[in-house]
């Protein structure tokens, strides 16, 4: 699994990268109930090293009910009661002060990944949960927007900062490129081959020569993964942001404006960029 390779490699790069990891904030699902019928739904959400998950759900007759735990996670895991609540404020009331009413009993959560875990709920059998990715897919597509890319390989870092916009034809192993308006710089993710379930990115010069490029993992607007050098190997950890989405919108907490960039970069064939994809492909383990 890409994650437990991760760490190892920043052990030996001394980068100090943790084994233990947080959950990726947001909207998680059990995994087996998104089948088209009302499931439920869960908002996890961790600080340092405190959980919150908010869930909602049913009861026996049928009514939506809410529920909440908090608690300290450690080593990837979580246990805690798991509280249900009555009495708050409905729509259009005045100040109301929802108590809890009660608790179905303890609530236990181990996670595999950022995006992955397994649930075990009062009275039900362990279940697979999984972050809920409803916009997103793994088409070219899901991998529009403006994206940072920053190798950890030394005390001073550099990043590459591209503008994914221009859907092109897929290589042997890829669902199809996503590229920036010049060519220079292009991922794929890939279906098939030694690298399938990953993205995989060349950077190219102006003849179409691999500079370097990326192997990575993502969820939504974060990748985690590897920095590839001009020969296609893996050459250091890396992390991924998506700093704005496909309509230039920013993802960050104040910036919201849109940023340029390759806007001086020579063009180069889509061909060639595919070539450099598959060269890069090639040489996964």
């Amino acid at each position: 699994m890409i994650f437990k390779k991760i760490a190892v490699v920043g052990a030996l790069l001394g980068t100090g990268l943790a084994q233990a990891f947080a959950p990726q904030t947001g909207t998680w699902i059990v995994t087996s109930e998104v089948n088209g019928k009302p499931g439920r739904g869960l908002a996890i959400d961790v600080q340092d090293n405190t959980l919150v998950m908010q869930m909602y759900a049913y009861d026996a007759s049928g009514n939506a009910t809410f529920y909440m735990t908090s608690g300290p996670l450690a080593n990837d895991r979580y246990s805690a009661p798991l509280n249900k609540y009555r009495g708050g404020r409905y729509l259009g009331s005045g100040e109301l002060s929802g108590t809890e009413d009660g608790s179905p009993g303890t609530v236990s959560i181990r996670f595999e990944s950022g995006t992955k875990g397994y649930i075990t709920l009062p009275g039900e059998a362990e279940k697979e949960i999984s972050r809920f990715n409803f916009a997103y897919g793994n088409d070219p597509e899901g991998l529009k927007g403006i994206w940072i890319f920053s190798p950890l390989n030394s005390l001073t870092p550099t990043s590459d900062f591209f503008r994914l916009e221009k859907v092109q034809a897929a290589t042997a192993n890829g669902n199809g490129l996503i590229t920036t308006a010049a060519g220079t710089f292009g991922c794929e993710y890939q279906v098939s081959g030694a690298a399938v379930g990953t993205v995989i990115c060349a950077k190219v010069s102006a003849a179409g020569r691999l500079l370097g490029g990326y192997q990575f993992s993502y969820s939504v607007n974060e990748g985690e993964g590897y920095y590839l050098n001009s020969a296609g190997v893996r050459a250091s950890i890396a992390t991924m942001h998506r700093l704005a989405n496909r309509a230039d919108t920013g993802t960050g907490i104040v910036l919201k404006t849109e940023a340029n960039d390759d806007t001086v970069a020579p063009s180069v064939s889509p061909e060639q960029l595919r070539q450099a994809i598959e060269s890069v492909a090639a040489q996964v383990e």
